[in-house]
């Protein structure tokens, strides 16, 4: 597949302070485009930032706050004008069996990876559509095989992928690609730390072959690159991965090749709807979507 130049364009990519996010910023700007890097530690994004010269500025974000993410995409658009194409990268991870798990911490991964994700998303969507762009969601091979002591971590990747591939049918006709990444062990802090917990040890201590190497993040970042390149919409590496990749996506490949008319239509429909209706077009179904909804809203205080 023939690339494309990205010099010029403007990436947002979370996640960037550190590791696979940090190192696509510095070679995609390298290679002539803008990066908007954004995520938490200021002076990490700021060091990255300063290596990608003028292309580069750094806007810290909590990508599971809908404003922090909302202020982050106005202040990349102030400062290069519009987006080509988003890497929603930014993840977190831990371990362990998910009886033993403490609750919270097995949410915050749900929280980072599947709805930080989203807001992500969401948040730039529309100025991608307007350039005709590219989304890239970062799954992993966790959202292949779903390991045991993994279930958090896998859960979230699971839905990331499935979150994109909705998503590819619902812009398509718009001029936007989404593709997905999917990764083994890279040299991440995230997997230095998990290497570091007596419990990660363990569980990669099972492994064999090329599944138990740990793979430099330029493997990943080089990757992420020749995807918005080329538009991929799916991303893999080391190459040993592609043959799972490719078996599991068989069938969703399959529903992706639907006619855009369904699409179109539903687009119409659900303008008028929202225009008709509101906010009610998206409250839960059936009594027990409602019975949840008021609970919520009274948890909330919103009754």
């Amino acid at each position: 597949m023939r690339g494309v130049s990205i010099a010029g364009k403007t990436v947002f990519i979370t996640g960037a302070a550190r590791g696979i996010g940090a190192e696509t910023a510095r070679r995609a700007a390298a290679k002539g485009a803008n990066v908007a890097i954004v995520g938490l530690e200021p002076a990490e994004l700021e060091r990255v930032a300063a290596a990608c010269g003028d292309r580069g500025a750094a806007f810290e974000c909590d990508v599971t706050d809908r404003e922090q993410t909302q202020a982050a995409v106005e202040g990349a658009l102030e400062r290069f004008g519009g987006i080509d194409a988003v890497v929603a990268n930014a993840g977190i991870g831990n371990g362990g069996l998910m009886r033993y798990m403490d609750p919270d911490a097995f949410e915050a991964v749900l929280r980072v990876n599947l709805i930080g994700s989203y807001r992500t998303i969401q948040a730039t969507l529309p100025h991608v559509i307007e350039r005709r762009g590219y989304v890239l969601q970062i799954a992993s091979l966790a959202a292949v095989v779903h390991a045991p002591g993994m279930a958090a971590y896998s859960a979230s990747k699971a839905g990331v992928e499935a979150m994109a591939d909705s998503l590819r049918r619902e812009v398509k006709h718009l001029g936007v690609d989404v593709g997905q990444a999917y990764f083994s062990w890279i040299g991440t802090d995230m997997v230095s730390g998990a290497d570091d917990n007596p419990i990660g040890q363990k569980m990669r201590s099972a492994l064999r072959g090329p599944a138990a190497r740990t793979y430099p993040v330029s493997m990943a970042a080089d990757a992420i690159v020749q995807g918005i390149e080329e538009r991929r919409r799916i991303v893999v590496t080391p190459k040993w991965a592609r043959p799972m990749v490719a078996l599991k996506t068989v069938l969703q490949r399959l529903s992706d090749a639907g006619p855009d008319t369904l699409i179109r239509e539903v687009d119409d429909l659900t303008r008028e709807e929202i225009a008709k209706r509101g906010d009610e077009v998206w409250e839960p179904s059936g009594a027990g979507g409602r019975a949840f909804l008021d609970a919520d809203r009274e948890r909330q205080g919103t009754t």
